[in-house]
């Protein structure tokens, strides 16, 4: 009964930051798409930055920016560079999810239960919002207010498009996409997913060791855990997918099947599944060995990743 406690007293500690650090995020996203001009922009379109809010400022659990946040923090990194960090992976990943629900792509009609962005405005709208959020990102990393490090800017430009591109996020939507209706193996099936989703999570942990100017134990150390991580949270994404109602997730329930994506859960079943998800999590925490109890944070959004039910 004592374990219980205080298992659940971790948790609602856990949620309690998670939730500080998702307003910090929202807080400073919303004083980015306010609307006032930056040096050399001409004009911002008022719909276009309404669309862009509504895809960035709908909630969320801000998972990726807590993660850069934390792995920033454990190692003494400044934090209104690793804020700015994290507010420029959340407009990444904000893009990809309007890009996502498109009708060329997963025809969503909701997004963290509300409208998605083509269906607020018009498809176009959200192309260009995903766009603008897409490059804003870049903007603000490459921007000196980031970090006064060019050096520090410049590798976390890369470390983003890196992730966000080709061999990264982009990539693996592309793959996720050619697999739909075919029968994939577990190598492939893994594959698309470490890049589709893992990717960001991967860069959420690598870029908090760039702000910090880890060095190189601390940097792959960081980086094993977020891809860990990473496939963790898409074969928990994939279990919620068919256990879980649309009013519960706040998007289309068991859309995978519908749409006959290749997925770990459609090729394993919930219970194998479960389990890997489980052995993903303890390994990824045992990454997080060489840190310590300093590390308390990131182990427990480990945890989360794996007994979220939303």
């Amino acid at each position: 009964m004592q374990q219980d406690v205080s298992k659940d007293t971790a948790q609602q500690a856990f949620v309690k930051r998670l939730t500080e650090r998702a307003a910090q995020i929202a807080a400073l996203l919303d004083g980015l798409l306010a609307g006032e001009m930056l040096p050399g922009e001409i004009a911002r379109p008022q719909r276009l930055v309404a669309a862009m809010r509504h895809g960035v400022l709908n909630g969320g659990k801000r998972l990726r920016p807590f993660l850069l946040l934390e792995a920033a923090e454990m190692l003494g990194g400044p934090p209104d560079s690793a804020l700015r960090a994290a507010a420029a992976l959340e407009c990444v990943h904000c893009y990809s999810l309007i890009h996502d629900d498109l009708p060329a792509m997963d025809d969503d009609d909701l997004r963290r239960g509300q409208p998605t962005v083509h269906r607020a405005f018009d498809e176009a709208t959200a192309i260009l919002a995903g766009d603008a959020l897409l490059t804003l990102a870049f903007d603000i990393l490459a921007d000196p207010a980031t970090h006064e490090d060019a050096a520090i800017r410049s590798r976390l430009v890369l470390s983003l498009a890196r992730a966000s591109g080709l061999g990264g996020m982009a990539g693996g939507q592309m793959l996720d996409l050619s697999a739909e209706g075919r029968a994939l193996g577990r190598e492939a099936i893994a594959q698309l997913q470490s890049m589709k989703t893992g990717a960001l999570i991967r860069q959420a942990c690598e870029a908090g060791a760039i702000i910090a100017g880890a060095g190189k134990p601390e940097l792959e150390a960081l980086q094993r855990f977020g891809d860990l991580a990473g496939k963790a949270f898409q074969l928990a994404d994939d279990l919620l997918d068919v256990t879980q109602s649309t009013q519960t997730l706040g998007k289309q329930a068991a859309k995978d099947g519908d749409k006959g994506k290749a997925t770990l859960v459609s090729l394993l079943g919930v219970a194998e599944s479960g389990r890997i998800a489980t052995e993903l999590c303890d390994a990824a925490i045992g990454e997080l060995a060489p840190f310590g109890a300093r590390a308390v944070w990131l182990a427990n959004a480990a945890r989360f990743i794996v007994g979220r039910t939303h």
